[in-house]
């Protein structure tokens, strides 16, 4: 498979197509613009992308972007993009079952009952939204366990925002039973609850998704596109003109060089 390398993540270069075929279990993340950024300094959720299986293009910007340095995507692969194919993809293969993890309370249930109903069975078994900052109670993230484990899916889609939802994949992934692909979905439960609104299709091939979001939720939004959007520009120039370098793989050529001088 194909890989784009931008900044410090390797993103893979495959169809929507291709990618429902091939996807039989893993944990697919999907890069943006923010979790470039946000790359750059968390080296949690470097070592939570390090280890993901499948991870693609989110982001018109990013997709963009990787013609600037000479590989373009085929395709664009946001979370809200293929989730719903995915369920659509597998709206008769009875061996798939989704548990939906995040958004507010009731709003994962309606997202449930929208899907069900759109596909034709019940193809979404479960749902939980957490309470805020559960992530930071160990009891609280092994009742999820528990609860997903009991429910009989085999798919886990947690939306619960960046870098949160990759860290809790990567540190529990081996404790879901039952689980064999995960998806890091971000706001996508809204969408398919019909809680938050998507941008219409022609502002999102424009590349212009974020400013809509943006309007829509200026608060909750204007630090990650008008503060982390203008870093991203500056880390790819860098990239451009090949003087950029991996925070973290900096970091550990001084380790190693520095046990070298004091061995």
């Amino acid at each position: 498979m194909r890989k784009v390398k931008l900044l410090n993540v390797s993103v893979d270069n495959l169809s929507m197509a291709e990618l429902l075929a091939n996807l039989k279990q893993g944990v697919i993340f999907t890069p943006n613009v923010d979790h470039l950024v946000k790359l750059q300094s968390d080296r949690e959720f470097f070592e939570a992308y390090n280890s993901a299986d499948y991870r693609t293009c989110d982001s018109k910007v990013l997709f963009y972007a990787a013609r600037l340095v000479g590989c373009p995507f085929k395709e664009k692969i946001s979370g809200s993009d293929l989730f719903p194919a995915f369920c659509d993809y597998h709206k008769d293969n009875e061996e798939i079952k989704i548990f939906l993890l995040g958004a507010k309370e009731g709003v994962a249930a309606k997202a449930q009952e929208n899907i069900n109903a759109r596909v034709g069975r019940e193809l979404v078994v479960g749902v939980h939204s957490p309470s805020f900052g559960f992530e930071k109670h160990e009891d609280e993230c092994q009742q999820i366990i528990d609860l997903v484990n009991q429910s009989g899916a085999n798919v886990l889609a947690i939306g619960v925002g960046a870098p949160k939802q990759e860290k809790f994949i990567h540190k529990y992934r081996h404790q879901f039973k039952h689980i064999k692909i995960f998806m890091a979905v971000g706001a996508t439960i809204d969408f398919e609850a019909g809680n938050v609104n998507r941008a219409p299709k022609w502002i999102s091939e424009m590349g212009m998704e974020w400013l809509y979001r943006l309007v829509s939720e200026p608060r909750r939004l204007w630090k990650r596109y008008l503060m982390e959007g203008p870093t991203f520009f500056w880390f790819l120039l860098m990239q451009m003109l090949k003087l950029y370098r991996d925070p973290f793989e900096v970091v550990e050529q001084t380790s190693d060089s520095e046990y070298k001088t004091a061995g």
